[in-house]
């Protein structure tokens, strides 16, 4: 609608769509650390942790190197680049992997919670490098305090997570009445709380790692303490919100794109770095598992489902900009700067289109020729057996609670209604007679023996 000129922002814009960036990367990062199965974490944490952080790790730095040299970016910019363009979308990869485990494929073992364990991770970093990357571009101290600053952001991050998480076990009580819509409160209030504080101190990499450490603590005590993860109400409701703010993040960074401004050269180059990082890391990916249980079936799927890229590029891409906006200084470098983060743009809305939708198709397609089937799929209790989750899910009203209660006072009512009456016995009274009345006879009868 901008491009065709039916809509025209105002400078105001840019700062709403700043926070609609940051509430839906709050969202985004919470639903991440909910999504990971604690004891899943436990069995497969070396697994994770390899098939995370090595193709990540590859592919962010092939893609800041071929920014750097196909681009004209300079390195700092690229490596920012690198740092966003090589985050997995769980938005996209998700749905399709709850389509696969409802029809029984890879459950056995376990690969649809390695790939959306692998996935959180994946993010995490993503997001964590980020936050570091432009702290030290975008801040005013001195080099020193920036490499120091780098390390101490991931400790505190987590730290600060951890402490949130733990913290939220106690509080509320667990026989609150108003227990669910609480516990969805201090998620959110605690995500918005890191991203925002950790930005106005000037340690953006801190807040998104506090927000997935907080809630994958949370979700671990909560299960703990009896909640069952495939039917979690706080997923339930950040997946509800997600709902409500997906159109509108990619809106808002969709709206950051002129057409008429798009150079052919740089779309063109754009598509061949999507295409040349995505197929690289599939076949790293697949080697990389070498030494797990997976077959070489299982071993391609697994490459192939980590292509997709959406969420956190619609969140973050915008930064950069954003940030520039609040700089002043020489114009001719302002401008400059400006040509950098619009490329950073491109760059990233271009991987969405390409990414987003074959990421999608491929899982779908593949999945059930390179997966096993168990023989009888598991039936998901709960919301997720729909993928279309419903505002009734986070409901204060227990509704299982209130119609076992309905059924136990229909027992008992029933059960009084068949039981028989027990006829009552009136005492026997003796007959007193009337001293006016005339007393009947008393007739002896013969004994017939005698």
């Amino acid at each position: 609608m901008k491009n065709i000129g039916f809509v025209d922002f105002d400078p105001h814009y840019q700062k709403v769509a700043s926070y609609i960036r940051k509430i839906a990367l709050t969202i985004i990062l919470t639903r991440a650390g909910l999504d990971l199965d604690p004891m899943a974490m436990k069995k497969i944490f070396w697994t994770v942790i390899k098939l995370a952080l090595i193709p990540w790790s590859f592919e962010y730095v092939l893609s800041a190197v071929m920014c750097h040299y196909l681009l004209g970016l300079p390195w700092d910019w690229a490596f920012l680049l690198g740092s966003i363009f090589a985050a997995v979308s769980p938005a996209v990869v998700v749905p399709c992997l709850f389509r696969l485990r409802e029809k029984g494929y890879g459950v056995s073992k376990g690969i649809p919670t390695l790939v959306l364990a692998v996935s959180g991770i994946d993010d995490a970093a993503s997001v964590a490098v980020f936050g570091i990357v432009s702290s030290i571009m975008f801040s005013n101290s001195s080099l020193t305090t920036n490499i120091i600053q780098g390390p101490l952001s991931i400790i505190g991050g987590v730290a600060f997570g951890y402490f949130c998480g733990y913290l939220v076990k106690y509080i509320p009580e667990r026989n609150d009445s108003f227990l669910v819509p609480i516990r969805v409160l201090l998620l959110l209030v605690g995500g918005l709380m890191s991203v925002l504080g950790s930005e106005e101190i000037g340690w953006g990499g801190a807040g998104p790692l506090a927000v997935i450490a907080f809630a994958y603590v949370a979700c671990k005590e909560w299960v703990e303490q009896g909640w069952d993860l495939e039917d979690n109400p706080a997923a339930t409701a950040f997946e509800i919100f997600w709902m409500f703010f997906e159109p509108m993040l990619f809106a808002v960074t969709g709206a950051q794109v002129v057409i008429a401004d798009l150079a052919p050269h740089l779309v063109l180059v754009g598509c061949g770095i999507t295409v040349t990082c995505i197929v690289l890391r599939a076949v790293l990916t697949s080697c990389c598992a070498v030494r797990s249980n997976l077959n070489m079936r299982e071993k391609i799927f697994v490459g192939l489902a980590w292509m997709a890229k959406a969420t956190v590029q619609a969140a973050l891409a915008p930064v950069a900009l954003d940030e520039i906006s609040k700089m002043t200084g020489d114009d001719e470098y302002l401008a400059e700067l400006r040509n950098y983060a619009d490329i950073l743009i491109t760059i990233c809305i271009l991987s969405i289109v390409i990414t987003a939708p074959l990421g999608a198709i491929v899982i779908t397609i593949t999945g059930p020729r390179l997966l096993s089937k168990t023989s009888k799929p598991p039936v998901l209790e709960g919301w997720r057996r729909s993928h279309r989750p419903s505002i009734r899910d986070i409901s204060i009203i227990d509704e299982e609670e209130m119609a076992e209660r309905d059924a136990e006072a229909e027992t008992e009512s029933t059960s009084q209604t068949q039981t028989p009456s027990t006829p009552q016995v009136s005492p026997i009274l003796p007959v007193i007679p009337n001293a006016n009345s005339t007393p009947n006879p008393i007739t002896v009868q013969p004994n017939p023996r005698t």
